[in-house]
């Protein structure tokens, strides 16, 4: 049979490269990015181009399963939607539509179909990332400032500041690596703010290795720096700032000498921070997901959006923009099809209220919902892509949930940690194998053409999946005959069919600047809101403030003689994805054991040599992961993988050799106040040589 091209829009990670995808006789060959593609130009990473071996693994689930004294047997999709159906409807009525959970991983762009599920069905509680990941940055700016303020890589600022992030191997959310590394190619000035000697850090003009858990502390530094040296942009502070005057009062609670303490930084390196940040014209602040797992999530995007703004670099080409939509239906709408009547028994939502803002829940409401039946009983669990025993905090609390809940149903592309503990399994297609309008719930202005290149045995899309279950368990009228019915739906906006708009490929909103000079900012004072109304109105502090970790060197001294090192997560691996890829083949061989970085005094000190396998201790439990020796991190620093699970081991996959999440805590009162985030990235651990 001839080869066939097919371009689409890859989502080996958070998605959004163009792809030309080879194929022959219904099996993916080759994957090469499309080099007519706005978003990579060509460019690929690892995850992209192998991605195919992921499609076709013979791992892969392709059926249906149900799980019968303890044994797996195959069912048909038909018997599949009918039981789930059936058990959902009669746990409605008997516990009511909220002891229904749904959720998923990150940025799998399927949210829209699970939001519009949930609340059609009556549920308000939907599980995802986002209460840790994506969602607090979004919900921050729409209240601090009317919308997500992005990098305007296109715009080529004269210095970007790299804040907690990687964005070289993440490739997150709206950006892709190259496109910073084009632009450093130009001459433009770097900061990187990062506890590791990252390859960005070694680029930096400006290295800045905070004590982790400290970012907050290193934000108040550089404003205070800005308003001492009166730094700050006075004409937009005077006409476009509301709180200025508090915000100053507030500063001088944590003055440059305090942030220097806590951080472990030189002031002068604050200072000349700052300087850069505020007097080289544009500038951007680049964010990543550590400033958001942890307990002061929303006070450090505050305080970067605050940086944003105070310098003039708010939606100003080159700095952190607002970039329109295309003309598609927003994910929001999808989701929210109609007012969700029962929004009040959202798990949390009384206490995460600005969680609550966006429909997001913390994972341990969940839980303990299941566990303890409190405030309610959760009776049943629907979980798509995503896999949270081995990516949630306290993994072996996730583990115990997922075995008690009364039904469970688990659709991925694998079996799973799980999975494992699901009554019903379903095959879920991988990016190769759907087609969807893809990439609208990001705020980079585009709206992408993925399109179906194969099918593998009988794994069916999300969208599909979600799509019959919803004209099962819900009003028909409310959803589509066909997927291709809802892509149509969502392009309408356009004047496009879905035919048409594969034949262009992509949608861009148009690129407008400085749109608060004719409208002002999306708030209730039309400005940015350093004092914010909104969280004022819900009973939070309105200014930044500052919480330190549960667990740090400088916050728990108490614990530091049983556990002296500080433990960070999350570094991202080329060809990882959170917890997928584990599976056998060239993704797996490029890192086949779990490694945790220590440095060589540390190495010394504990008799490890590298590539040793060591065991990590928390208060809450330990894995084993072997040891990278590197001197690219501080002494009293041990940085661990996250995601790890091994499917080869075919009796418990490996939940609970390497995985993180033994270790990581998930009490409510160490995640944010606000908005429940997780604290994954600062914790006290020991390390020893492993015996065995």
């Amino acid at each position: 049979m001839a080869a066939e091209i097919v371009r689409s829009a890859c989502r080996g990670c958070h998605g959004g490269c163009g792809v030309l995808v080879k194929v022959e006789d219904n099996r993916v060959v080759d994957i090469k990015g499309d080099p007519d593609h706005p978003i990579n130009r060509g460019k690929l990473c690892i995850k992209g181009m192998y991605y195919h071996t992921i499609t076709h693994h013979p791992l892969r689930l392709t059926q249906p399963l149900r799980r019968t004294d303890g044994r797996w047997a195959t069912i048909t999709w038909e018997e599949a939607l009918a039981e789930i159906s059936e058990k959902f409807l009669a746990l409605k009525e008997k516990f009511g539509p909220e002891s229904l959970v749904l959720g998923y991983g990150t940025g799998r762009d399927n949210e829209s179909f699970i939001y519009r599920f949930a609340n059609l069905f009556g549920t308000p509680n939907v599980l995802t990332a986002g209460h840790m990941c994506y969602g607090p940055r979004v919900t921050t700016g729409l209240i601090r400032c009317g919308n997500l303020p992005v990098v305007d890589y296109e715009g080529r600022p004269a210095c970007v500041f790299v804040w907690g992030a990687n964005p070289l191997i993440s490739n997150p959310d709206e950006y892709k690596g190259f496109d910073l590394a084009e632009t450093l190619k130009a001459g433009t000035k770097l900061i990187v703010a990062d506890p590791r000697r990252t390859f960005l850090a070694k680029r930096a003009d400006l290295w800045l290795p905070l004590r982790p858990g400290t970012d907050g502390a290193l934000a108040w530094g550089l404003v205070n720096a800005i308003i001492d040296h009166q730094w700050y942009d006075a004409d937009f502070v005077r006409d476009y700032v509301h709180g200025w005057d508090e915000f100053c009062r507030r500063a001088k609670d944590y003055p440059l000498d305090w942030a220097a303490r806590l951080t472990g930084l030189k002031q002068e390196d604050m200072v000349e921070a700052a300087r850069l940040l505020s007097q080289t014209k544009p500038a951007a602040i680049h964010w990543g997901v550590a400033l958001e797992q942890s307990k002061n999530c929303i006070n450090n995007i505050s305080l970067l959006i605050a940086l944003m703004a105070i310098t003039g670099n708010l939606d100003r080409p080159g700095g952190n923009v607002f970039y329109p939509r295309p003309p598609v239906v927003s994910a929001s709408h999808l989701g929210l099809h109609r007012r969700l009547e029962n929004k009040a028994k959202r798990l949390g939502g009384d206490r995460f209220r600005l969680a609550d803002m966006i429909g997001v829940i913390n994972p341990k409401m969940v839980w303990d919902a299941v566990l303890d039946e409190k405030p309610y009983p959760v009776k049943a669990l629907f979980l798509t892509s995503t896999n949270p025993v081995i990516t949630r905090a306290n993994a072996r609390q996730v583990k115990a949930a997922l075995a008690q809940v009364d039904f469970l149903v688990v659709a991925d592309f694998f079996m799973t940690p799980t999975a494992q503990e699901a009554d019903i399994v379903l095959p879920s297609a991988t990016w190769l194998e759907v087609d969807y309008v893809a990439d609208v719930w990001k705020r980079h202005g585009y709206a992408l053409a993925r399109q179906k290149a194969v099918q593998v045995g009988q794994a069916r899309s999300d969208y599909d999946i979600l799509n019959e279950l919803g004209r099962r368990c819900t009003d028909p009228a409310d959803w589509w005959p066909t997927v291709k019915d809802a892509l149509d739906y969502i392009l309408a906006p356009s004047g496009l069919n879905w035919e048409e708009f594969c034949a262009r490929g992509w949608l861009k909103g148009e690129r407008v600047f400085r749109k608060y000079r004719r409208e002002g900012f999306s708030t209730s004072t039309k400005k940015v809101e350093l004092y914010s109304m909104v969280l004022e109105k819900m009973g939070y502090d309105p200014l930044p403030g500052f919480y330190g970790p549960a667990e740090s060197t400088f916050n728990t001294p108490e614990l530091l003689e049983q556990y002296p090192y500080t433990l960070i997560t999350g570094a991202r691996i080329p060809s990882f994805f959170h917890s997928e890829n584990r599976v056998p083949g060239p993704l797996r061989d490029k890192r086949p054991d779990p490694l945790v970085e220590i440095h060589p005094d540390l190495a010394v000190k504990k008799g490890i040599s590298d590539g040793d396998w060591v065991r990590i201790e928390s208060r809450r439990g330990a894995c084993v992961q072997r040891a990278r020796i590197t001197a690219d991190l501080p002494p009293d620093v041990v940085s661990a993988d996250h995601g790890w699970w091994f499917p080869e081991k075919e009796d418990d996959l490996g939940w609970d050799k390497a995985n993180i999440d033994l270790l990581t805590d998930n009490d409510l009162d160490a995640c944010d106040p606000a908005f429940g985030s997780t604290n994954l990235r600062t914790l006290l651990v020991n390390i020893e040589k492993a015996e065995a």
